[in-house]
């Protein structure tokens, strides 16, 4: 156990080691110099090191955010974290957690190696959380300890490779190419957003394609309107929560000693959001640099045909002004779907109110914004991040109600694909020991069959998603080019013209 434990806390759990050791592996394959195998590796992992500090970042501006709207709305409830419950979970589980992840990742190269899937989810961290959400799951049910991880390795395995290929198209629509691939379990609500997209979209430009007044053009640089977007969040809610609450108890907050301190903390940590997004982006550039050829070598020697399954901000760069709509319309959902937990689905139905929380929202709801935004414009990017942020929390409060009895009532995970599939496990397993076995092995096979199935009718195939949008978009771009060559011409047709007068 010490071993295995090295292995799945201090390596595959982080997913800066285990995206360069398989960098590494990649440039092996590929007969590169010992130099250059090393020099990829490193960079891919310190790549990865920068993508988790500009997400420290973001998550240390966010959370007091997150502490401000609750003062000043005074909104009790669970607010869904991911390493919360994972930290409960630890202590009971933790063995079986590590064994699980070990297997599970072993399964998905199986998986891939031997079926049309050919995805390699590298997120360490998502495999984490996942692989523990189905310890708890399974741990209800008369199994054995040796059979919990057994079956939760197949299950983890099943889903890493699943979710991936259900958001290809979609993903294919955002970086243009099939080079890679969303390894995020918030998949359901990229996809659910790149599908509204296709139906809302048709005749909505692109958020990356804005056309403001001349004084405002500022804001067409993503790090400035991220980082004045998010001053204006908290300028409105310091002053609210100081109204609300008073000197003291406001001020508490943010640590700060006067009022002019406190309004102004707030700007500096709105202002830390903006680098936290510009690191982000930046670090993930510099992962993709390495990891893109290093898989070349990857899908020659060890699963043909790989394609590497990367965190969600991999696709932020491809529309920065997609994430922030899609963080503000997604917590627009959230705070729509607590009113309606609060009012209706809580009293009637059992389910526990849960808070909008500022870190989940701005991850899964950037990335369904940039998913929206490629498939259906600014109409895409707005209902389908909105979309996003009802359908995790819905997902979150009834995935709450499996987990309830073994006593993380407190607590829940906060992504999508946690939400659905941990209700479908959860309710299989309470077929019994017998019946819940045979319920997962076919729940296992219908959803592989079926992803090979959509990976073989539509992925292989090219099939893209929001296809009218964007030859609408072409279409305009292609006239508003003509009018601009023709207005030219006219010019120089009336300048010649007078000249020769």
């Amino acid at each position: 156990m010490p071993v295995v434990n090295f292995l799945v806390n201090e390596v595959l759990s982080v997913p800066a080691y285990l995206v360069g050791i398989i960098v590494a592996v990649g440039l092996i394959a590929l007969n590169k110099s010992v130099g250059q195998i090393v020099g990829g590796a490193l960079k891919a992992t310190l790549g990865f090191l920068i993508l988790g500090a500009g997400a420290g970042v973001v998550v240390n501006a966010l959370s007091p955010l997150g502490e401000l709207i609750l003062a000043a709305t005074g909104a009790q409830g669970v607010v869904p974290t991911n390493e919360a419950i994972v930290s409960i979970a630890a202590a009971q589980f933790g063995a079986q957690v590590a064994w699980t992840m070990i297997g599970g990742f072993a399964i998905s190269l199986l998986i891939a190696r031997f079926t049309p899937l050919k995805y390699v989810f590298l997120t360490g961290h998502h495999i984490f959380f996942m692989a523990t959400m189905l310890t708890v799951v399974l741990s209800v049910a008369d199994l054995s300890n040796t059979m919990i991880v057994v079956v939760g390795s197949l299950l983890l395995g099943t889903i890493m490779q699943i979710m991936p290929t259900f958001a290809q198209p979609f993903t294919r629509r955002v970086t243009g190419n099939n080079t890679l691939a969303m390894g995020h379990f918030g998949s359901l609500g990229y996809i659910t957003a790149g599908a509204i997209g296709t139906v809302v979209g048709k005749k909505s430009r692109s958020t990356e394609d804005l056309h403001v007044p001349e004084g405002l053009r500022f804001l067409r640089d993503s790090m400035v309107a991220t980082a004045l977007s998010m001053v204006i969040f908290y300028i409105v809610f310091t002053t609210w929560t100081w109204i609300k609450l008073g000197d003291t108890a406001a001020f508490d907050i943010l640590g700060a000693t006067n009022g002019g301190n406190f309004i102004m903390l707030g700007v500096a940590l709105g202002l830390q959001f903006g680098i936290g997004v510009s690191i982000i982006l930046y670090g993930v550039r510099t992962i993709l640099a390495e990891l893109v050829p290093a898989f070349e070598g990857i899908s020659r020697r060890v699963v043909p045909g790989a394609v590497p399954a990367l965190d969600v901000p991999i696709v932020f760069p491809f529309a920065p002004n997609a994430v922030l709509v899609g963080f503000i319309a997604s917590f627009a959902g959230g705070l729509l779907s607590f009113g309606l937990l609060a009012w209706i689905f809580g009293p009637v139905f059992g389910l526990a109110l849960i808070l909008p929380g500022m870190v989940p929202h701005f991850f899964t709801g950037g990335g369904a914004g940039v998913y929206g935004n490629a498939t259906g414009g600014r109409r895409g990017a707005v209902i389908g991040a909105f979309a996003n942020g009802v359908l995790i929390t819905f997902l979150a409060a009834l995935l709450l109600k499996v987990l309830g009895s073994l006593g993380f009532e407190n607590t829940t995970f906060g992504d999508a694909d946690f939400g659905w599939f941990g209700i479908v496990v959860g309710n299989v397993v309470k077929l019994g020991a017998i019946g819940g076995l045979v319920g997962l092995a076919v729940l296992i096979v219908v959803l592989l069959f079926g992803a090979s199935r959509y990976q073989q009718r539509l992925v292989n195939v090219e099939w893209k998603p929001g296809l009218e949008h964007s030859e609408w978009v072409a279409e305009e771009e292609a006239a508003e080019k003509a009018a601009i060559a023709e207005e030219a011409a006219r010019k120089k047709a009336a300048a010649t013209g007078g000249e020769t007068s």
